[in-house]
């Protein structure tokens, strides 16, 4: 279970955000508009240079906290076989809030790479009330699949807070060796407050030092509020980003990707990498 399949250093993933899927309430009844439009900003952010994608149901708010419907995870897998075709890139899948089991099958039905999965361990007060991080029956999914799915896990995932603080020194070790050596995750991400807010720097230094002193063989990426004025200095200190509201017309999340914002950040990526 490596990520290596990503293929690049520092890689750049770019964001496809879904529209919202059949049985969510801003879904307008055109499935095929779904899917043109994912291919439409996959092939964009192909063009544009990014190394992999990663697809997420963005519109189904308000979100399930832990068990998507099943309908849910065939529209996925559907879209994301789409992908697949459309274009050559790693790919990555995310079922927000935290299905993680209905991501992994998603990925490993339709040949993706890489989960993302935002609560893996422990616990976070969310929208969606408590989600518990449930590592345990994932990685036994994945075992039982005989997969080679990878799983990245947030640390302080945006959108959330803390159930309990814990002790004052480095909690992000203790949430880093839990999520790496208890988890078994092959990779960290962090973010910012929310969607498109920037990472703290303080917050991302520690995750990265906490990995290093502890040695662990676990790529940290940033998973919000990266901008082409950003990345550089992103790289600088993670092993790389997943972008998705900077590649967007006028930076707003819900538009379609803009393939010029995306070959300007990644013009940038190229030269700090």
């Amino acid at each position: 279970m490596h990520l290596d399949a990503i293929g690049s250093d520092k890689p750049i993933i770019g964001m496809v955000h879904l529209p919202a899927l059949p049985g969510a309430p801003a879904y307008d009844g055109d499935f095929e508009a779904v899917r043109e439009a994912a291919v439409r900003d996959a092939r964009r952010l192909e063009s544009g240079g990014v190394d992999a994608l990663m697809v997420e149901n963005f519109g189904d708010a308000p979100f399930y906290p832990e068990d998507v419907p099943k309908h849910v995870v065939a529209s996925m897998t559907r879209v994301a076989g789409d992908l697949r075709e459309a274009v050559d890139l790693p790919l990555g899948i995310n079922v927000l809030r935290n299905d993680a089991a209905a991501a992994l099958s998603v990925a490993n039905a339709a040949g993706a790479g890489f989960v993302r999965v935002n609560v893996h361990v422990g616990a976070r007060v969310t929208d969606q009330g408590i989600v518990e991080g449930r590592a345990h029956e994932t990685m036994r999914l994945r075992e039982r699949l005989e997969s080679d799915v990878a799983v990245l896990a947030d640390i302080d995932v945006k959108h959330s807070a803390p159930l309990a603080e814990r002790a004052p020194d480095e909690p992000e070790g203790e949430e880093v060796a839990e999520a790496i050596e208890r988890g078994l995750a092959e990779g960290l991400v962090v973010s910012g407050a929310g969607t498109g807010h920037a990472v703290a720097g303080d917050h991302l230094s520690a995750t990265v030092a906490a990995r290093d002193e502890r040695g662990l063989d676990a790529p940290v990426f940033v998973g919000s509020g990266v901008t082409a004025e950003t990345v550089a200095e992103v790289l600088d200190a993670a092993d790389g980003a997943i972008v998705g509201t900077a590649l967007k017309e006028g930076g707003e999340t819900t538009a379609p990707v803009d393939e010029e914002r995306v070959r300007e950040l990644v013009a940038v990526a190229d030269e700090a990498r």
